[in-house]
């Protein structure tokens, strides 16, 4: 609708109509009522028609040049009034759904020949790439009698990424030699790592085969050599994007949880030295070829950020067909997915032709609520069943553990909640034998 009466337009028409009834009662009255309606007509319809004379506004909107999940970004908006007089205003701009911002709509004045800058808080609670529509304008007409809505300015896209901040503040203590305050846990695996790092005094413990018999001769005191894990491994995250992946653990589903640690692990591998590639399934089937170094993590970043899962079930034998295509070296293969005591059959034997190349880990993602249930207090008979239910889930889910554990596969079966600490530990136990 181009055009909107306004309350002052109603309110007019209110009084016109009241002088109407009164001039019903009395004659005298309704001689002018005529006169004054043919006035307010022409009026009326004048301030119709100059409100398409005027310019329209022009709008500029600055969107950031990305955002993250949760976090509070600023838009900028400008708002420039091309006409000569004093513009009144209502704006709301383009926002997508499901986000958070208070400041529309918004009303005020625009001088004549000026502009109005808006810069407003705005927080996101997708990812990918989310899309901005044009500004929405509903200016008022000369007279304030109408009200026009029109749509100005440019649509727009932002990437919207996961919240990686905490993430990266873990890897951050954890390569500062500060792994305690996280939960990673670094173990030292004397004598399987035999690249050779740096030459140290001697220091008591070291074995005998530590000591460089040359470099101590020279100095006349022992010298040990000191060695360093294997660099340029790579790992390989199988990441599930099927549909039990959606489930809902906490305030994000199971799948963003899983993204959460694939950046964790991704930063922590690629600050050892190893590379990092990542293959999806399960509706979504993309493949990033590793890479390699710490400023390979925007690579990474920008390929997961607009992952989403799907309502599909996985192929775990299609998956694992595809990876064996891709990767031909020895590598880490690291599969999340969410767990349960039906996949026995399914994924058994992909992980086992996986495992005859590669160091396989199935990483499972555990409800955090079947844990709860089973720590429930007993009061009602629903209770109970709901106790033997989540009992009966655990005892299958464990059940393909252990098979998968007898088959030489690393398993990981975590919350969500301490999922992505648990996968950096398994990450730095595992790669000793890669």
């Amino acid at each position: 609708m181009p055009l909107r009466p306004t309350r002052a337009l109603i309110a007019l028409l209110s009084f016109w109509t009241l002088m109407g009834l009164a001039g019903s009662l009395y004659p005298r009255v309704s001689g002018w009522w005529g006169g004054i309606g043919g006035v307010l007509a022409l009026l009326v319809l004048f301030d119709a028609l100059a409100v398409f004379v005027f310019k329209l506004p022009l709008a500029e909107r600055t969107l950031p040049g990305r955002m993250a999940v949760g976090v509070e970004g600023e838009v900028k908006l400008r708002i420039i009034n091309l006409s000569n007089r004093p513009l009144h205003v209502g704006v709301f701009d383009g926002i997508p759904s499901r986000c958070e911002c208070d400041i529309f709509p918004w009303r005020g004045w625009i001088k004549r020949s000026g502009y109005l800058d808006l810069n407003y808080p705005i927080i996101l609670s997708e990812r990918g790439e989310i899309d901005f529509g044009k500004t929405h304008i509903l200016m008022t007409s000369l007279l304030g009698f109408w009200s026009r809505c029109v749509k100005i300015g440019d649509n727009g896209k932002v990437k919207v990424y996961p919240n990686y901040q905490p993430v990266l503040s873990y890897a951050l203590m954890a390569m500062a030699h500060r792994q305690e305050h996280t939960g990673i846990i670094r173990k030292n695996r004397a004598g399987l790592s035999r690249d050779f790092h740096q030459l140290r005094d001697y220091q008591m413990g070291d074995s005998l085969s530590q000591i460089d018999w040359k470099a101590s001769s020279k100095r006349q005191s022992l010298i040990s050599r000191d060695f360093q894990e294997q660099l340029d491994q790579s790992v390989i995250l199988m990441l599930d994007c099927g549909r039990r992946m959606r489930t809902i653990d906490g305030e994000i589903s199971q799948f963003d949880h899983c993204l959460n640690s694939m950046l964790l692990i991704s930063y922590v591998a690629l600050r050892q030295g190893d590379q990092v590639g990542i293959l999806s399934f399960g509706g979504t089937e993309r493949w990033l070829p590793p890479v390699k170094g710490a400023s390979a993590m925007t690579t990474v970043l920008n390929h997961l950020y607009d992952y989403e899962t799907s309502p599909f079930p996985s192929d775990f034998p299609e998956a694992a067909e595809r990876l064996l295509k891709h990767q031909q070296r020895r590598s880490m293969v690291v599969v999340m997915t969410n767990l349960r005591g039906e996949d026995s059959d399914e994924l058994r034997e992909p992980l086992k032709k996986l495992r005859q190349k590669h160091v396989v880990v199935l990483a499972s993602l555990r409800e955090l609520g079947i844990g709860e249930m089973m720590d429930k207090d007993l009061v009602s008979f629903e209770d109970a069943l709901g106790y033997f239910a989540a009992h009966d889930y655990a005892a299958e889910r464990q059940a393909v553990l252990t098979t998968l554990k007898a088959d030489g596969i690393v398993t990981l079966d975590e919350t969500a909640q301490q999922f992505p600490i648990a996968l950096a530990n398994t990450y730095l136990d595992t790669r000793q034998i890669i």
